[in-house]
């Protein structure tokens, strides 16, 4: 039976070096798209909002409308007392009753002046969630409009390189599943941590890349040696010597573009 390779620290660094330049390629693909994404979401979520508004504008009116027919009746039924009333007062035995049906008629009258003070009342809040209503829908259109131009900007880019962010993703997968769950863990959690992105950093000039701060000759040769893994003091990244950056570089240059 054959001896399991043993999988050395230099081993480690080198896969997680290659993951860092798979991943890198991935955020400059990423950053190519810009904010278009974001806007996307936002028109989207500015569509919806108008969309209910819209809704509710319409749901509103079929009320109003409900509660001008029944301001309608109502007044029909006021006139048909009215009649009624009327009729009684010529059959009347005296004053008091024929008094008492003249109030009723009166108080069907003042109904009916009330029911037609509702009626223009709706029909004015009507009249301006209508204008609200085709405002809203020429803003609709604009908003539509304006998301299928980010969209099909969105696509076009995305057809560009589209083929290449999937290649990337399967070999970052793929890389992944070579380090150990806990060192995988701790470049991720550096990885989010920083604006960058970069949390493996090869050594250059005396400096881990990116950073001002000089790196000790005795820390750079223990990380020139690659026996452990070696963390940045300043930025929490892990370190690499530039000949291993340099070697990883050219290794994975068939796979990132």
């Amino acid at each position: 039976m054959a001896k399991k390779k043993e999988v050395t620290v230099e081993d480690k660094l080198r896969a997680l070096y290659d993951l860092q330049l798979i991943d890198s390629r991935i955020d400059e693909i990423k950053s190519t798209r810009g904010e278009l994404p974001l806007e996307i979401e936002d028109l989207e979520g500015d569509i919806e909002g108008l969309n209910k508004r819209l809704a509710n504008f319409g749901n509103d009116i079929e009320e109003l409308n409900g509660a001008i027919s029944d301001k309608k009746q109502a007044i029909e039924e006021s006139k048909s007392l009215m009649k009624k009333y009327t009729e009684q007062q010529k059959n009347v035995r005296n004053n008091r009753e024929f008094d008492s049906l003249s109030k009723e008629v009166e108080f069907q009258e003042l109904e009916i002046q009330l029911a037609e003070k509702h009626i223009k009342e709706f029909k004015v809040k009507i009249a301006h969630k209508e204008e609200v209503i085709a405002a809203s829908k020429e803003k609709l259109a604009d908003l539509e409009l304006h998301l299928k131009h980010k969209k099909d900007e969105l696509s076009e880019i995305m057809s560009e390189t589209e083929k290449e962010e999937k290649i990337l993703k399967d070999k970052s997968e793929e890389f992944s599943k070579l380090i150990e769950e806990r060192l995988l863990h701790a470049y991720t959690r550096i990885r989010t941590s920083v604006r960058n992105g970069l949390a493996v950093v090869a050594v250059e000039r005396g400096a881990a890349a990116g950073s001002y701060f000089t790196i000790p000759p005795q820390r750079q040769m223990e990380i020139a040696m690659r026996k452990k893994i070696i963390t940045d003091e300043h930025s929490g990244r892990i370190l690499v010597d530039i000949e291993l950056a340099t070697e990883e570089k050219q290794k994975m240059s068939k796979f990132i573009s």
